[in-house]
């Protein structure tokens, strides 16, 4: 088992190191399921899933010179995603990671299905009851497809969903287990963790906001109300100055314009760091990177961030 260290000066009062190994899992590739859209709790149709060679996993720490606020360290897991990280585990489209504040640990999104969010979790040496809230950024299948299988297995949490999602949906989950609570607008889920409210006109979508020593960290689903408008969001819920954005940007089909148009707004928005991925799409991954340099953090399946 490898472990690579490196350690990288970010802007001003911040330092980034990075270090870890990831467990390999099974080489063979399989078939499972996967969705864009369930308006229910029932599995969604197949997708192929390919086991990606990728780097060695760099969880990186984030640490400020000076302790802004007070609190302990955050780690977050990218536990599914479309595009590989450490090596030996599986992709698919889609999005969840794992969020430990110490206080409590919570899932953002599901994935497109249990069985490839359950195995990357056991190949992580991530105990799926350990998971107390669960928080669902929108009704796409690629983000709710793993929740079924995580309340079959026992897994009792709290689930917090946007308002908009169809009433059989929140009724099968609290049959299965779940407490079932509604976001419409912002909302404290617990002290230092925050729900944007459901956003948008069309697609209806939450994002999760963390406060973290260094700063917020807000995490999207697929941002489908505007990745800019809900980090704006998401800085008024929390009051604070924004760390990091992580997550899917949706601008796999934005022009070079509009890109730019929200790189200047997460500029204007004093977004320090961002590690986009899932929807994000090429170009827009290649001129977050150029913009943001060595604050512009690679990331995929299995990438662990400690920010402390």
């Amino acid at each position: 088992m490898l472990m690579l260290v490196a350690l990288v000066w970010l802007c001003a009062c911040q330092t980034l190191t990075a270090a870890t190994s990831a467990p390999a899992t099974s080489s063979r590739a399989e078939t499972v399921t996967g969705a864009a859209v369930t308006p229910t709790l029932a599995t969604p149709e197949q997708a192929r899933v390919a086991e990606t060679p990728a780097p060695s996993p760099e969880p990186m720490v984030i640490e400020p010179t000076a302790l802004p606020e007070p609190g302990g360290t955050v780690t977050i897991t990218i536990l599914y995603d479309n595009n590989p990280y450490a090596p030996g585990l599986k992709t698919s489209w889609g999005f969840a990671c794992l969020v430990e504040t110490g206080e409590a640990t919570v899932l953002f999104d599901t994935g497109g299905d249990a069985p490839l969010l359950l195995a990357n979790m056991a190949a992580l040496g991530i105990d799926p009851l350990s998971i107390e809230i669960i928080v669902l950024s929108h009704i796409h299948g690629d983000h709710t497809g793993g929740l079924k299988g995580l309340l079959e297995m026992g897994v009792q949490p709290t689930v917090y969903l946007p308002r908009s999602f169809p009433d059989d949906f929140k009724a099968q989950a609290q049959a299965a287990g779940a407490t079932a609570v509604e976001a419409d607008g912002p909302l404290e889920i617990m002290p230092g963790l925050w729900s944007t409210g459901e956003m948008g006109d069309g697609i209806r979508e939450q994002a999760l906001v963390v406060r973290t020593v260094p700063g917020l960290v807000v995490i999207t689903g697929c941002a489908h109300p505007g990745v800019e408008k809900m980090v704006a969001q998401a800085k008024e819920v929390g009051q604070g100055k924004i760390t990091l954005v992580m997550g899917g940007f949706h601008l796999g089909d934005a022009s070079r314009g509009r890109i730019e148009g929200i790189i200047a707004d997460f500029r204007r928005l004093g977004v320090q760091k961002v590690a986009p991925c899932h929807c994000t799409g090429k170009r827009a991954m290649e001129m977050f990177a150029a913009e943001y340099g060595e604050d512009f953090i690679e990331t995929g399946v299995g990438k662990v961030l400690q920010i402390q």
